[in-house]
């Protein structure tokens, strides 16, 4: 059996594409996404949407390693180049496993539910340190997808060993490596983490999408580490820990990762341990979940100066919602029925009206 290649888009296919993306985007009230496995080709066409005046919201790109030729990985270059271009590429993008719900999470003993399992590393450890060090040396962000408790001790290690060889912890944080994910961790690598200054990037709504299988598959003992975001929080260097969604894999709208962050139950407000939430030590307050959002995302994309919060100086990029989701009296519900009525970028309405 022969496999045929996948035929690439034309241009414009992937400019039709991009402007509906970023249309149902901002309907959501979505100001910055962070494009987190970009192509060249992908990068080009933001530039040039940015270029023609045509791109209304901001894309803090990663660059997809795994797309780039040896050609590109040798003259590919960080892209920042001004404070109002509404394109930047400062990171790139390291995948280490797979997914939880596959048995693809690389773990450091079997699954629970699966014995002959551990799941994968798409790489042995040796090279994913090579690789980290590759792309440090030549001055980028590292950002690396790790969901399983052995991928993301593997990627701690990689930043620790960088640490040692620099001989400071503090220079690794400065270049605010992130993990994606950081799903599955042993307990003492979520305080290593913080220790590093290397910050998890979480999504919300992965804990309530799994959170029915979650504990059969690890085991009680494990699942005390997995989705830990409040432990997370307080493990981490200064208090950040950046929020998304991973969409397209989960929902586009932030509000359903509000929602999964404060309350940790599905869409019906249901969870394996009830009404109070799946593991609700773990749920973030309102407020935590908000600054997740904004100024630890801008934090986390090296843009906190111009981004992240209403303040003199800073890019007046906002949503307008229909009602008070900060309001901790009101019910999680009232979370998902919440319409967004405007969204603002650079002080303009890219989506709906005041």
């Amino acid at each position: 059996m022969s496999l045929v290649p996948i035929p690439k888009w034309s241009e414009w296919q992937m400019r039709d594409y991009a402007e509906r993306t970023v249309k149902d985007a901002l309907a959501v009230g979505l100001t910055s996404v962070h494009d987190a496995a970009t192509s060249l080709q992908e990068f080009e066409l933001f530039k040039q949407m940015d270029e023609d005046n045509e791109l209304p919201i901001r894309v803090y790109a990663m660059a997809d390693t795994d797309r780039l030729s040896p050609e590109e990985r040798k003259d590919i270059e960080i892209y920042d180049p001004s404070p109002g271009a509404r394109v930047r590429m400062h990171s790139v993008k390291l995948f280490t496993d797979g997914a939880l719900g596959s048995w693809g999470a690389a773990l450091l003993d079997p699954y629970s539910d699966k014995p002959d399992a551990r799941g994968l590393m798409r790489m042995p450890e040796e090279d994913l340190n090579q690789l980290v060090r590759e792309w440090w040396d030549k001055g980028w962000g590292v950002n690396v997808h790790a969901i399983g408790d052995r991928a993301n001790k593997a990627v701690l290690d990689a930043f620790e060993k960088i640490s040692q060889d620099i001989g400071s912890k503090e220079g690794v944080a400065n270049r605010r490596p992130r993990i994606e994910h950081s799903q599955i961790m042993r307990l003492e690598d979520l305080k290593k983490a913080g220790e590093l200054g290397v910050l998890s990037s979480v999504q919300p709504t992965h804990a309530t999408s799994d959170m029915w299988y979650a504990e059969t598959r690890l085991g009680p003992e494990r699942i005390k580490g997995a989705y830990a975001y409040q432990t997370l929080l307080r493990a981490s260097r200064g208090g950040v820990l950046p929020l998304g969604s991973d969409f397209p894999v989960e929902g586009i709208n932030p509000l359903l990762g509000f929602y999964a962050a404060v309350a940790r139950l599905d869409v019906e407000g249901k969870s394996p341990h009830g009404e109070a939430g799946w593991f609700p030590a773990e749920r973030l307050t309102r407020a935590q979940a908000l600054k997740g959002m904004t100024l630890d995302a801008a934090y986390a994309s090296f843009a906190e100066d111009t981004l992240g919060s209403l303040v003199p100086g800073k890019r007046a990029d906002f949503v307008i919602l229909d009602r008070n989701i900060m309001d901790a009296s009101q019910s999680f519900s009232e979370i998902l029925e919440t319409k967004v009525k405007a969204t603002v970028v650079d002080g303009k309405v890219a989506y709906g009206g005041i």
